[in-house]
């Protein structure tokens, strides 16, 4: 009988060296204060390592570029998992615009920029804003109702070519 472990040469793992992210693409599709800032402090700290930055805002995340809407986001009181008050409580009128404004409070204690100072730093350091063409025109927006930095309107398809290439990430927000 023959002790087959003795022939066969242990197998090493293969351990690859970590690419570089080159790039990343937020597709930002919310509107809420936490999701805005975490989208923006996102791009901007990947702005600052000098990676590029592409940000699609579809949806109810138009609203972030949406010059009548950004400085106005609230936070969501009712249905967030995370909000430290009972859903029944969050449901209350006054309690969105409450907590919002708590939230709003310790962004400025923590100088965190307001979201239209935010999002034209993140445009003037290099970064990419594209507004999605389906959810303009699903909610009857035209350029002129968003940041004047914008960089265009992308359909689905766009979006995926300008994101195409080794070393990109997308990240949904």
């Amino acid at each position: 009988m023959t002790d087959i472990s003795a022939t066969k040469e242990p197998q090493q793992e293969k351990i690859e060296k970590p690419r570089p992210i080159k790039k990343v693409c937020f597709i930002v599709a919310k509107s809420t204060i936490d999701s805005a800032y975490a989208a923006m402090v996102m791009a901007n700290g990947a702005r600052m390592e000098g990676i590029d930055v592409e940000m699609f805002f579809t949806f109810f995340g138009l609203d972030v570029i949406n010059k009548s809407k950004m400085t106005n986001l609230h936070v969501a009181t009712v249905g967030n998992p995370s909000m430290p008050i009972p859903t029944m409580l969050g449901g209350l009128p006054g309690m969105e615009a409450l907590v919002s404004n708590q939230m709003k409070k310790e962004m400025e204690r923590l100088d965190l920029p307001p979201v239209d100072e935010f999002m034209e730093m993140i445009h003037l350091s290099g970064g990419k804003i594209w507004a999605c063409k389906l959810a303009m025109d699903m909610f009857k927006l035209e350029e002129k109702d968003l940041v004047e930095y914008l960089d265009g309107v992308l359909t689905v398809g766009d979006f995926y070519q300008r994101a195409a290439g080794e070393g990109t990430q997308i990240i949904f927000i």
